[in-house]
């Protein structure tokens, strides 16, 4: 039987620490990757290149887990799993509003985030936003 629950705002913050670690390291690689371009030079604040890169990055790599099976690593240390508010996959286009969203969520100093502790059903704005949300699986 699938059981799924609401996880505590504590688990979903365990979960995006172990995912940053992931994503630094990712982040380090794209940015060797493309170090050639740059004559080997450190890119600076005017290149919005480089800023736009790296989020696009950052955005394949969360929406490529999200819609393969619901798990990044941290999600699934943590027993976590990103679905639709129906328990469905998510879409590209919904991986791309949820991610969207929770840059928002981050960029007004969490509060995004801190709403889950309000909202009845404990979703997070980018939940509401992408019609998706993140459930804990005790007994996987």
């Amino acid at each position: 039987m699938l059981m799924l629950q609401t996880p505590s705002l504590m688990r979903r913050f365990a979960a995006i620490v172990y995912d940053s670690l992931l994503l630094a390291s990712v982040l380090f690689v794209a940015t060797a990757l493309i170090l050639p371009f740059n004559a080997g030079q450190d890119f600076r604040n005017h290149q919005i290149f480089y800023s736009f890169y790296l989020l696009m990055v950052s955005f394949i790599f969360y929406g490529w887990f999200w819609t393969h099976g619901g798990q990044t690593l941290g999600l699934r240390a943590w027993k976590l799993q990103v679905l639709t508010f129906d328990l469905q996959p998510i879409t590209w286009l919904q991986a791309f509003e949820r991610f969207s969203g929770a840059i928002v969520s981050w960029g007004m100093l969490g509060l995004g985030f801190l709403w889950s502790i309000l909202n009845e059903e404990k979703h997070c704005w980018h939940d509401t936003l992408s019609k998706t949300a993140i459930f804990y699986r005790p007994n996987k």
